[in-house]
């Protein structure tokens, strides 16, 4: 008779099919790696139990960079978007930021498609409820049924299914988001093996019956005349699409009372909620408490899909009980008549604190453990699908014995994000905002591919036909900037007169086309009319032109900070460096360097509780280390 029991061998296993464990098992499949993702149901699959959009203010920073490294969300919202806009135009390019309203539905169906044609990629629907190590190695997985998955990488891409509960008022569901199974059993084997957890906590408005919502008492917001795409491989004549419309309209004083009367019966307020909450997405309860001078607060009503009649109302998360919500959803302008069909809801989950993580992503007490997304602390679609991403590579990358791939803060955004994680004591889900970015005027969502194709190309995710692809753009902005600053633009009377008709000041000394185009009335197409040498370029590589002309010496100064960040970077500190036998260091410092055991002298220096004067014993220290 044969063995009883399953055991099956592939060289990476997945845990969780949200964006972070899409991107991982895509790029370990594509990397030649034998990979299974577990779902805790397949129909869930790149869900989006929140809001029905990618991208948004530097998010869709990230989303390019994933793109640019050969990662695929960017790909499946082009092809599944009902509205684009292009946020912050008012502003420079470096806060540009791209913001898709998707068809949840048919995002996950598309990605989902994806996933089941990639060779070397299994979907496996079932909960896994132990992580195996021997020594300090991962060995394999086991799953709630017994079976036994013996790989080379686990990669936790959990979400917000780890001990997850949902609470609406005093109701409280033992669900993960959307109603779907809870992962209950793989948290104790973590703490098993030693891995600090955390508790932390998000949640989601209210789904409205589009019928039951009075329109023309809102403010009708549209997508852009010319759509842009988000990945850089799609042809953006094939996103010019007809595009649905979101709708804004406001909280007011009637909302704001009946918040207030009811915040003893508010999960967060009375004390129920274990887990804490995002800072930058707060529940309508907190904005009313903590903005309590504030007359009203906006709100979006964004259509779930084109073939539902669900409206997702952005704005006003909630964890309080159903017949309060109803009572203030319908105080706001054009809801007075809403009907719900999903309640809003707090969701708790167990996560861990990424401290523990090296910046490829891999624990640092258990070699081929890596981890990405929601359960690093995170929050969002597009952090969980950057990290994932990466945690991808770098499981493959492992396996193969290459060196693993880390971005830098000057990089990428993707950097600034998991450094960020890794580097410092976050209480609270971590959210990527521009503001974080110190390089963020080189870091533009325009650029990604200029910044990181490279990358990809050598991680083996990038083609050799999109890497010359992006080389010959590259040479194109190169060779065109030059050109301009080149070409010598006198007084003439032809020159002077255009000059006025475009609202300019004549030219008193003779100058260049580059420095003309400096002004800010003039750009590299009004300057096409005196420009006669001229040669018809693609609109991204004018894009680029145009920008590193404009903006050369802010950028110029940028380039000279990274220059010394790198040289930071640099100084890598040894892993076995006791920092014990580092007498002058002084105790916080000495604490917080074993608590993180930073890989540079960089990531050392933005440790809360190091300071400057830290850093210098720390090299005059690393100086004799290096000399024995």
């Amino acid at each position: 008779m044969p063995e009883l029991g399953i055991k099956e061998k592939v060289d990476v296993c997945v845990i969780g099919a949200g964006h972070a464990g899409c991107e991982a098992a895509l790029a370990c499949a594509r990397l030649g790696m034998e990979t299974v993702i577990f779902t805790v149901s397949v129909d869930s699959i790149a869900l989006m139990p929140c809001n029905p959009n990618i991208g948004g203010s530097s998010k869709g920073h990230l989303v390019r960079e994933v793109d640019a490294l050969g990662g695929e969300m960017g790909k499946v919202i082009d092809r599944t978007f009902i509205q684009s806009k292009m946020l912050n135009q008012s502003k420079g390019p470096a806060v540009h930021s791209l913001r898709a309203q998707a068809d949840k539905a048919e995002y996950s169906r598309a990605m989902r498609k994806v996933l089941e044609n990639q060779d070397g990629l299994t979907i496996k629907q079932a909960e896994v409820c132990e992580c195996l190590v021997e020594g300090n190695r991962i060995v394999g997985v086991k799953t709630f049924t017994g079976t036994v998955y013996e790989c080379k990488a686990v990669i936790l891409c959990t979400g917000t299914y780890l001990k997850a509960r949902c609470l609406c008022g005093e109701a409280i569901t033992y669900t993960g988001p959307n109603g779907l199974q809870a992962a209950n059993h793989l948290t104790d084997s973590l703490k098993g093996l030693g891995i600090e957890m955390r508790r932390f906590k998000t949640g989601t408005p209210a789904r409205m019956d589009k019928r039951s919502i009075d329109f023309s008492k809102m403010e009708e917001q549209f997508g852009d005349e010319r759509i842009v795409p988000f990945s850089f491989s799609t042809n953006p004549e094939d996103v010019q699409i007809d595009q649905a419309s979101c709708w804004l309209t406001y909280t007011n004083e009637k909302t704001h009372n009946i918040i207030r009367e009811n915040l003893d019966r508010s999960p967060i307020y009375a004390g129920v909620i274990e887990g804490t909450g995002p800072r930058y997405c707060p529940s309508i309860e907190d904005k009313v408490v903590k903005f309590a001078d504030k007359e009203r607060h906006q709100v979006f009503i964004e259509p779930e899909g084109l073939h539902t009649n669900e409206m997702y109302v952005g704005g006003m998360s909630s964890s309080l009980p159903e017949d309060v919500q109803l009572a203030m959803y319908r105080t706001v302008p054009g809801l007075e008549h809403c009907k719900i069909v999903r309640n809003a809801y707090a969701i708790e989950y167990d996560c861990i604190n990424p401290k523990q993580l090296y910046p490829t992503l891999e624990f640092k007490r258990i070699k081929g453990l890596f981890s990405g997304g929601q359960f690093n602390g995170s929050s969002g679609y597009e952090e969980a699908a950057a990290q994932g991403l990466i945690a991808g590579i770098n499981a493959s990358l492992s396996i193969q014995g290459k060196e693993q791939i880390t971005l830098d803060r000057s990089e990428a955004y993707i950097g600034v994000l998991i450094d960020d994680l890794v580097t410092k004591d976050n209480f609270e889900p971590y959210r990527m905002m521009t503001s974080r970015a110190e390089y963020r005027l080189l870091l533009r969502q325009d650029n990604a591919d200029l910044r990181l194709r490279e990358k990809g190309y050598r991680a083996g995710l990038v083609s050799e036909e999109v890497y010359q692809a992006t080389l010959l753009k590259k040479k194109m902005i190169e060779e065109e900037v030059e050109r301009l600053k080149n070409l010598p633009v006198g007084g003439a009377k032809k020159i002077q007169e255009f000059l006025i008709s475009k609202g300019s000041t004549e030219l008193k000394t003779g100058t260049n086309m580059a420095e003309l185009m400096c002004r800010p009335e003039l750009s590299y197409e009004i300057l096409s009319e005196i420009d006669e040498g001229r040669k018809p370029l693609p609109k991204d590589v004018i894009e680029q032109v145009e920008i590193e002309i404009k903006y050369e010496g802010y950028i110029t100064r940028q380039l000279r900070q990274v220059i010394q960040f790198k040289k930071m970077e640099k100084k890598r500190i040894p892993e076995n460096l006791d920092y014990n036998d580092i007498g002058s260091l002084r105790l916080e410092a000495r604490q917080k360097l074993i608590d993180f055991k930073p890989v540079s002298v960089g990531q050392a220096s933005r440790i809360s509780g190091v300071s400057p004067a830290d850093i210098s014993v720390l090299l005059i220290y690393l100086e004799q280390y290096n000399r024995k």
